[in-house]
């Protein structure tokens, strides 16, 4: 286990305590972040991600994928999708998935890089 250093004074640096402060969002915001992250706490819809960071799939595909059924697989797009991180896109009788935006695809890909330069 490693060493967590303390602090061995009770000085408060209030000038640095206001200026963090004065960047404070609302308490409702903050909440939402941490929601938003809470996704990412799920292996599977992490690996439906991941996935979807590599090319647009439909549900049978990321099913195949996943080695899952697609009623598992269509439950956590449906938690992608309520969490604005996936879109689809309709072909057809045939609906794709992708990542929503470029954001979603930096968060997942920082993320990646971080844990692996770690290893």
């Amino acid at each position: 286990m490693k060493n967590i250093e303390v602090c061995e004074s009770e000085v408060i640096h209030e000038d640095k305590v206001a200026a963090v402060k004065q960047t404070f969002p609302e308490d409702e915001v903050l909440f939402d972040l941490s929601d938003f992250y809470k996704i990412f706490g799920d292996t599977t819809r992490v690996k439906i991600l991941y996935a979807l960071d590599k090319s647009e799939l439909c549900v049978c595909d990321i099913s195949a994928l996943l080695g899952m059924s697609v009623s598992a697989v269509s439950h956590q797009l449906r938690t992608l999708r309520e969490s604005d991180l996936v879109r689809t896109k309709r072909e057809g009788k045939v609906i794709y998935y992708s990542l929503a935006d470029e954001h979603v695809k930096s968060i997942l890909e920082c993320g990646l890089e971080h844990i692996l330069e770690k290893k």
